[in-house]
């Protein structure tokens, strides 16, 4: 039987404090993320960059106990997918900016001689900044190696039912049995310098459907908040980022219970566990907020693993 490979594809954290500054130097050196044409100013200004922000990055995954939390969760999810699909087909993982990088996985799946090859980048939305940059990644080392099996991709996947169920679930978690009217949710996703949107990024777009998709289902499931709300966070450096900043939104909603869900991650990293747990809830217990909670990510759930399946069954 024709042997497949299934890819999945994600930014990466470190694994200990020592790959922090390899995880900024790679993500600063990407040409998608510091989007100038010249690369002797890319490195000029990727190089500054991470010299400010490596000892503070290192605190940060200090506190969340010297590593990201992201490969652990994406092992646990790639050996659940592997269950899932059977010994034909090749579950893998590859990081864009900390190992497994996309060279070592390319050197073992080339060893089982697949045929094909099924790359899911995990990001809901698409944007150049992730999703381009991490197919990117996998397809020009692919072509640089001895491989010779079709690559198939997909782009996103906001609008799969099965997914939004498995975010659905997350925001039920965390609400357990209280009252949804005393709550606003507010969905939160990562932030996007307004000039590469403005240059044609669809990543804004992705995400007012996927809210609209959601508020359809929390109505469906009778989950109703007092209000919905979009807000952008991780915002850096002086450019002009996407809007309303989380800040300004907390500062603005009614000040009573607010529930956070994470929109643009399927995987808990330091931008959930850290920027929502800890630092925005400081902001809201300063602002007086009587409760304050963020659901975790898909991560490895069940329906997250039926999802997969579906995307990589339409893909075949």
């Amino acid at each position: 039987m024709k042997k497949e490979a299934v890819i999945l594809l994600n930014m990466g954290g470190p694994n200990n404090l020592e790959e922090v500054e390899i995880f900024l130097k790679n993500m600063f050196a990407d040409k998608n993320i510091l989007t100038m044409k010249s690369n002797l100013l890319r490195k000029f200004i990727g190089g500054l960059i991470v010299f400010n922000r490596t000892e503070s990055s290192q605190e940060i995954y200090r506190q969340l106990g010297g590593k990201s939390p992201i490969v652990g969760h994406t092992k646990s999810l790639v050996k659940k997918l592997q269950e899932r699909l059977g010994g034909n087909v090749i579950v893998d993982f590859a990081m864009r900016y900390t190992p497994p990088f996309v060279p070592e996985v390319i050197d073992r799946i080339n060893k089982e001689k697949v045929e094909k090859i099924y790359l899911i980048p995990l990001y809901p939305q698409q944007s150049t900044t992730t999703t381009k940059s991490s197919l990117e990644d996998f397809e020009e080392n692919y072509h640089n190696s001895e491989g010779s099996a079709v690559l198939v991709e997909i782009k996103h996947f906001f609008e799969n039912k099965t997914y939004n169920k498995a975010v659905i679930e997350r925001i039920k978690e965390k609400m357990g049995g209280d009252n949804y009217n005393d709550f606003d949710i507010i969905f939160s996703a990562h932030g996007l310098p307004k000039k590469i949107v403005d240059a044609g990024d669809v990543y804004e777009r992705h995400v007012k459907k996927h809210v609209e998709i959601l508020k359809d289902m929390l109505k469906e499931e009778k989950m109703n908040f007092h209000a919905t709300h979009l807000a952008y966070q991780s915002k850096v450096g002086p450019l002009e980022w996407l809007k309303p900043s989380l800040q300004d939104k907390l500062e603005t909603v009614r000040n009573r219970g607010i529930i956070i869900f994470p929109i643009a991650f399927t995987i808990d990293n330091s931008e959930t566990d850290f920027e929502l747990e800890i630092e925005y809830r400081e902001i809201a217990e300063e602002l007086g907020f009587k409760e304050y909670r963020v659901c975790r990510c898909p991560n490895d759930s069940d329906l997250f693993v039926d999802a997969l399946e579906e995307i990589y069954t339409k893909m075949k």
